[in-house]
């Protein structure tokens, strides 16, 4: 008995240690969308409707060639930022500094990839993240899709 007591010992701590790792670890490998979509859920409080108003501007009516030359796209797009002060420095530069961004990336953009649902999100949040390198103040928390439509030439 005495010299199976270590190899017993041994083997308990093995199997804990093993199941320590796999708890750890089991949820950064299984969880990644829905814990990124969690976290984006989690990271913007909720707003009222007066609050919402406050900082969202709108970019209406935007027409312009995708990657596919032979596929146009006519967008109005909604802007939501952090506070009041983001959302008037955004005004300011709207028509000089971001709608230029918004055209270019839709030109660099494949039809296929705005035809579903998690593409077109994917394409805001590609849109968000060119948008908030060049924003003077605050930041842009998200960007929807307002209207849309992809049509051929």
């Amino acid at each position: 008995m005495k010299k199976m007591l270590p190899w017993l010992l041994t083997t308990l701590l093995g199997i804990t240690l093993i199941v320590l790792a796999a708890f750890l670890l089991l949820p950064q490998l299984t969880g990644g969308e829905s814990s990124k979509a969690a976290a984006k859920e989690h990271s913007a409080p909720k707003l009222s409707a007066d609050e919402i108003v406050e900082v969202t501007s709108e970019m209406k009516e935007i027409r312009t060639n995708l990657a596919d030359s032979d596929y146009v796209v006519a967008v109005n797009i909604a802007f939501q930022l952090n506070n009041g002060k983001a959302k008037e420095s955004f005004e300011k530069i709207k028509d000089i500094s971001i709608k230029p961004i918004v055209i270019q990336t839709f030109a660099d953009t494949k039809p296929e990839q705005l035809k579903t649902a998690k593409g077109r999100e994917e394409f805001a949040d590609r849109l968000t993240a060119l948008i908030n390198k060049t924003l003077p103040e605050g930041k842009l928390v998200s960007t929807k899709f307002t209207e849309f439509m992809l049509a051929t030439l």
